[in-house]
């Protein structure tokens, strides 16, 4: 449950996101290597 973070083997973000329940919830962006938003994807929400 959270805010979480994924990283690259060389130390740049890969992506981030909040879980609720063990789902992802919420907005998750993906980075490029650059640390740029590469783009962001809107979660549906349970029901």
């Amino acid at each position: 449950m959270g805010y979480w973070e994924w990283f690259r083997k060389d130390g740049t973000k890969m992506r981030s996101g909040s879980f609720d329940n063990g789902e992802q919830v919420g907005d998750w962006t993906t980075y490029d290597r650059n640390g740029e938003v590469y783009k962001v994807t809107k979660m549906k929400q349970k029901k």
